[in-house]
């Protein structure tokens, strides 16, 4: 009865940590989705910078927690999936701008349109496609499994 106690008390802050991560996600998706006008959307982009950077933040320090609590199986799976890929979107968007930039600098103005393709296309894909699909995955994974463990305690790996 008591290692059912102990292990419920280290599953409470990766726990806190994802519905965390869970609430910047939908505020984050709102600022893109939710139909406005440019003028009040552009006055609020350095709070959704912030809150990319909160975003990143968090979801490491969910990757950190889930390897020193020693976490294992499918949920410390999902976890670790749900912390990277946080990670990996603000730190693909910086490298998307920050290679477009670059090319631009070093190969002139017209660089993108002399090789055909309007944008770097690599890092836009994993910020735009790839780590929002891998945080919903890990994210409704790690959801799935703290539901279960609730159900049933003794399931939980640590």
């Amino acid at each position: 009865m008591t290692d059912i106690i102990i292990k419920n008390k280290v599953l409470l802050a990766p726990k806190a940590i994802l519905y965390a991560l869970l609430i910047v996600a939908v505020i984050i998706a709102a600022y893109f989705f939710v139909p406005g006008s440019v003028l009040p959307k552009r006055s609020l982009f350095p709070v959704v910078a912030v809150l990319a950077i909160v975003f990143a933040f968090l979801g490491a320090t969910l990757v950190c927690l889930t390897i020193i609590l020693k976490i294992r199986g499918k949920l410390g799976l999902f976890l670790v999936l749900t912390g990277a890929s946080a990670v990996g979107f603000l730190v693909s968007a910086v490298l998307h701008n920050l290679v477009y930039g670059l090319f631009i600098y070093f190969f002139g103005d017209d660089f993108w349109d002399r090789i055909g393709m309007m944008d770097e296309p690599f890092f836009f894909s994993l910020a735009v496609f790839v780590c929002p699909v891998l945080f919903l995955v890990g994210s409704f994974g790690s959801i799935v499994l703290f539901i279960r463990t609730k159900q049933r305690p003794g399931i939980t790996q640590l």
